[in-house]
């Protein structure tokens, strides 16, 4: 075990409760300071989607499956896609809703109306969708957040947007392009949230086909975390996963919120 992961083991072994516990919570400032304290001189050794602590499936054996959603709020992904939310509402399909900032002030209404429903669970998706790095790492083209600070802001940001908005703090994280390094999987931790991967790609970024997508999903198997897009109307994410759930259902699956299950 290597200089970095002995420190973080340490961290997390003996670290206080979540600073969001502290009432009233502290300022964002003093936040940032802290936490840059904490890590100073730790650099990070893994950079991916299933770095440690990344959680990818609901941890069961029963025939469950939750469906993730994303909303990115880039300046072509601030869209709904009406007909899925209504589907999911009519067929009373619970779902875990990935929410980032810019979404929300561009759907303010519709975002008060969605956590208001039982159905569904919001989880925080950022503030700026940016992968999540202490040292500005970088995927598909989208910068990460340059340092420890940017880390705290981009989670703790939108954590506090959300919960000023729908009255509940959210208890998941998942970055923009659910990318990470080791030392922000950690701080996500300290800033109370456990950080949601997947174990199901079921549209590739809103990139795939109805028939892709259903394809995907029919891929199932107990416990899956299925990784989705609610705000590109113009995808076929909708439509696939509206073909997928009657088939899964026959199947005996049931459909869940991440927050239904522990994690692993």
């Amino acid at each position: 075990m290597n200089r970095v992961s002995i420190a973080l083991l340490a961290l997390t072994i003996t670290a206080a409760s979540p600073v969001f516990a502290v009432s009233p919570p502290p300022s964002m400032e003093s936040l940032k300071q802290q936490t840059a304290s904490r890590y100073a001189g730790l650099t990070p050794t893994t950079w991916g989607e299933n770095v440690p602590g990344v959680r990818t499936r609901l941890d069961t054996d029963r025939k469950v499956i939750a469906l993730t959603l994303d909303a990115c709020g880039s300046a072509k992904g601030k869209g709904v896609d009406s007909r899925l939310m209504e589907f999911l509402i009519r067929e009373q399909i619970p779902a875990t809703l990935f929410i980032n900032g810019r979404w929300i002030d561009a759907n303010p209404d519709l975002f008060r109306q969605l956590a208001a429903n039982p159905l569904f669970e919001i989880a925080n998706h950022g503030i700026r969708h940016k992968p999540a790095s202490v040292s500005g790492r970088s995927v598909y083209g989208i910068d990460g957040t340059k340092n420890i600070a940017e880390v705290v802001e981009e989670i703790e940001l939108n954590a506090r947007k959300i919960e000023t908005v729908s009255g509940v703090r959210p208890k998941l994280f998942r970055s923009g392009t659910a990318f990470y390094d080791e030392i922000a999987v950690q701080i996500s931790r300290d800033l109370g949230h456990e950080v949601a991967g997947y174990s199901l790609l079921g549209d590739a970024g809103a990139t795939w086909s109805a028939a892709q997508v259903k394809t995907a999903l029919l891929k199932a198997v107990p416990g899956d975390i299925a990784l989705l897009h609610m705000n590109h109307p113009e995808a076929g994410t909708g439509e696939g996963i509206m073909a997928a759930v009657p088939e899964l259902k026959k199947r005996g699956f049931k459909f869940v919120r991440m927050s239904d299950y522990p994690l692993k």
